[in-house]
């Protein structure tokens, strides 16, 4: 029985004497979020691919059971849409091959623009990924949502190829008019989409984004909370990504949603003791080195 918990991101300026140690090395940001999370979004690979030293370092900072979600890099799913990326493919999974089986799965968002009817073109782009990799597509047309017909040809079509496919779920975000900066900017960025609660692999993922208020985001996530509590019963493997507009708090609700999951099923295992501790002051050559990182 496994469930996996983090953010969007692995450091946040708030976060260190709030939540992580302070000081925090710029090299032990990743160690650190890791004694709390035990898996994070890869967002940034959407705008770029990482360097050869920074996939390195990220295989030095967690342990092996820690578990990325990577999004696929931009030219691959805005810019050829799918279309003859081969290339941008190939090395994109050559650089982040040294993860190995911290790749909890490749994660394929597509654009709002991608419509029921560019079906064919995702299909064929499945048929042709590597079998050695998890993959997880997420979609924002509203049609994919709203008209049962296009819903199940995309499951069909996901379930064909064992894809999961991922929601993010915004609808505590939307449930009441915005109450800070930070969540009237989400208003206006984030996808407005109806909940979607149902898992195609054994491996579900789910990203949720709740508010600035602390509480209210716990509240809001009770559904999420009875359905992993039932996937975990079914024997899947789920995971579960906490977002708020300024996230000021992300780490710590990812913790409380496991440890909720967990008064529900004591079986759980729990989650690592959070790292407390000062770490040694990083060198000069891997403070560099990590200049060079995503996150």
């Amino acid at each position: 029985m496994e469930l996996h918990v983090g953010c969007a991101m692995w450091t946040h300026p708030a976060w260190p004497g709030r939540h992580l140690p302070q000081p925090l090395p710029p090299r032990e940001r990743l160690r650190t979020y890791a004694s709390w999370c035990n898996a994070v979004e890869g967002n940034t690979t959407f705008y770029a691919v990482p360097a050869p030293a920074t996939v390195a370092s990220w295989v030095e900072q967690t342990p092996p059971d820690f578990r990325f979600l990577l999004k696929l890099p931009r030219p691959i799913t805005h810019e050829r849409r799918l279309v003859d990326v081969g290339e941008p493919m190939s090395a994109f999974l050559n650089t982040v091959a040294p993860l190995g089986p911290r790749i909890h799965a490749l994660w394929i968002q597509l654009p709002p623009s991608f419509v029921p009817a560019q079906l064919d073109t995702l299909a064929t782009f499945l048929r042709g990924l590597p079998k050695r990799h998890r993959y997880a597509v997420e979609v924002r047309h509203r049609a994919f949502f709203e008209d049962p017909r296009w819903e199940r040809a995309l499951e069909e079509l996901l379930g064909e190829h064992g894809v999961e496919w991922v929601p993010f779920d915004t609808t505590v975000l939307f449930a009441n008019r915005p109450a800070t900066s930070d969540e009237t900017e989400a208003w206006a960025k984030k996808p407005r989409l109806p909940r979607r609660t149902r898992a195609l692999t054994a491996h579900p993922i789910v990203r949720y984004i709740g508010r600035d208020d602390a509480e209210a985001t716990a509240q809001g996530w009770a559904p999420w909370r009875d359905t992993v509590v039932t996937w975990l019963r079914e024997g899947r493997s789920p995971t579960m990504f906490v977002h708020t507009p300024d996230n000021v708090d992300a780490i710590a609700l990812a913790r409380r949603f496991h440890d909720e999951v967990r008064a529900l099923l004591p079986e759980l295992a729990p989650l690592s003791e959070p790292s407390t501790a000062s770490e040694p002051k990083p060198t000069d050559e891997a403070n560099a080195a990590e200049q060079g990182t995503l996150f």
